[in-house]
């Protein structure tokens, strides 16, 4: 039993070396997509895909890939359509048949790759968007407007609005 548990924790070590690397769920995470508890769902995520590996006999990628599709949206709110739930499922799988044919010496190495391994944080910037420096001209338009000189002007009044032979009115921009 104790070579089972240490065996399972091995799997549990590889499985957490898979998702902590994975950009969508380190994006939904520093991001805040799973709430204030982001960490703790991430952490606990890692526990029920192990444990739907151990419940589940012979899965196959795409049921690997929707189950973990459906715990990113409802525990992050992130629907996860970039592709790259078949690059967390493979490996997730292979060390999953590593454990099962009792090749622990080969899931320690790739567990020990897979935690090795220096991933970079993804990290997402927002760009200015052209409303936001719309909004800073229009701010300084409105500023200089109101320190200049205060002129009375007087604008002719406008011409009466005519009725075109159809029945619309036609509508003129103030100059």
């Amino acid at each position: 039993m104790a070579a089972s548990a240490a065996s399972r924790e091995l799997f549990t070590q590889g499985v957490r070396a898979v998702l902590k690397s994975w950009p969508v769920l380190q994006i939904a995470v520093d991001n805040g997509f799973g709430g204030v508890y982001g960490q703790q769902k991430a952490d606990w995520l890692v526990d029920v895909v192990q444990q739907y590996f151990h419940d589940n006999a012979d899965l196959q990628q795409c049921e690997v890939e929707d189950f973990i599709s459906e715990l990113m949206d409802q525990e992050f709110d992130t629907v996860v359509d970039d592709g790259s739930l078949p690059q967390v499922s493979m490996p997730l799988m292979q060390m999953f048949s590593q454990l099962q044919q009792g090749a622990l010496q080969q899931l320690s190495q790739t567990v020990q790759s897979l935690t090795q391994k220096k991933t970079q944080r993804a990290k997402v910037t927002a760009a200015p968007s052209q409303s936001d420096e719309e909004s800073d001209d229009e701010t300084q338009v409105m500023e200089c407007e109101a320190s200049g000189p205060s002129v009375s002007r007087t604008h002719p009044p406008p011409p009466p609005s005519q009725d075109e032979e159809d029945g619309w009115t036609v509508v003129r921009k103030k100059k």
